[in-house]
């Protein structure tokens, strides 16, 4: 599971023209889904984001985790991050785990994030999507697990 996680001032997800995810100040998930992931890596990767302290506190010190500065979550899945680039011009996307399999765990990640306390906001999963969000330092992280 490959997740970037960027620090926003706010966001949102469109499809068509019409806004079907938008959050204020948190964090903008990308989710990727990788063949072998389960159900152990979305509950670890959920928790490690609820508690990953990337938000300054009055000191100007990364301190504070979302949960402290009352943050939202805005979570897109994404299989292309987990593209491999290593061999010719054209990723391959053979590391991507495929539906219906790979829907299921990020709706379970996005559950887990929801049992955190946070609100959780989505894009569509395998839609065509347009994100507009306004990185806040930027801070971004990438997670691997």
């Amino acid at each position: 599971m490959r997740v970037v996680i960027q620090r926003v001032n706010h966001a949102q997800v469109n499809i068509n023209g019409k806004t079907v995810g938008k959050i204020g100040k948190g964090v903008m998930l990308l989710v990727g889904i990788k063949n072998g992931d389960e159900l152990s890596v979305v509950k670890k990767a959920a928790d490690k984001i609820a508690k990953m302290r990337i938000f300054e506190d009055e000191e100007g010190k990364t301190n504070l985790s979302l949960k402290d500065v009352g943050g939202e979550i805005l979570s897109v899945s994404q299989f292309t991050l987990m593209a491999s680039t290593k061999k010719g011009n054209r990723p391959s996307f053979v590391d991507a785990m495929r539906p219906p399999k790979s829907k299921e765990l990020w709706e379970d990640f996005n559950k887990e994030l929801e049992a955190n306390s946070f609100h959780v906001e989505t894009g569509e999963f395998g839609a065509d999507m347009q994100v507009e969000l306004e990185n806040d330092g930027p801070f971004t992280i990438v997670l691997d697990l």
